[in-house]
């Protein structure tokens, strides 16, 4: 998915930059999943990649992630600033919990941010998400039929790589009007 989508960005002209969490790498290389660790750790991993891009002179970047990668960067975007947000499948709330939102720290986001999400997706769907106060520069585009890794029904006559394309259109037409 994340391959997929790094490269629809590039053909939209959006340059990215991929790290991986070390639980992740960790997870690859053992062959084994785990849990990952709280978002706090994630956010000081996170802020030390961008400590490293700020003294190669590759910043200020946008952050942006996917589900908890998503999370973590909007939280750091929360503590620290940063130029945007582009937020694919945020986890607005535990799959089947809806009363427990993560989205305490959206109100001191001061940053364009662009959420794309599935309108089937089990973290938030379009009908729930539609019920949240989301800051004023925030913006959420529905991903028709998607569901958190944005595959939609068969029956749609769409596909997974339809909706990564769309996303990718979206989010740089978005940081481009943004700028």
């Amino acid at each position: 998915f994340m391959r997929q989508l790094r490269q629809a960005l590039a053909d939209e002209g959006v340059q990215t930059l991929a790290l991986e969490f070390a639980y992740m790498q960790r997870m690859r290389e053992e062959q084994r999943r785990r849990p990952p660790p709280r978002a706090e750790r994630l956010v000081e991993e996170l802020r030390r990649w961008r400590e490293a891009l700020d003294v190669a002179g590759l910043a200020p970047a946008w952050l942006g992630g996917k589900s908890l990668g998503g999370r973590v960067a909007s939280l750091l975007a929360a503590e620290d600033g940063a130029p945007g947000l582009i937020l694919c499948s945020y986890p607005f709330h535990p799959p089947g919990k809806p009363e427990r939102t993560r989205l305490a720290h959206w109100p001191t986001l001061r940053c364009p941010t662009l959420v794309l999400q599935g309108t089937r997706d089990p973290f938030g769907s379009q009908e729930e998400v539609a019920g949240y106060t989301l800051p004023s520069g925030a913006e959420v585009h529905f991903l028709a039929d998607g569901e958190h890794d944005w595959r939609p029904r068969r029956a749609t006559g769409r596909s997974q790589q339809s909706l990564i394309d769309e996303a990718a259109a979206v989010a740089a037409r978005w940081m481009a009007k943004t700028r």
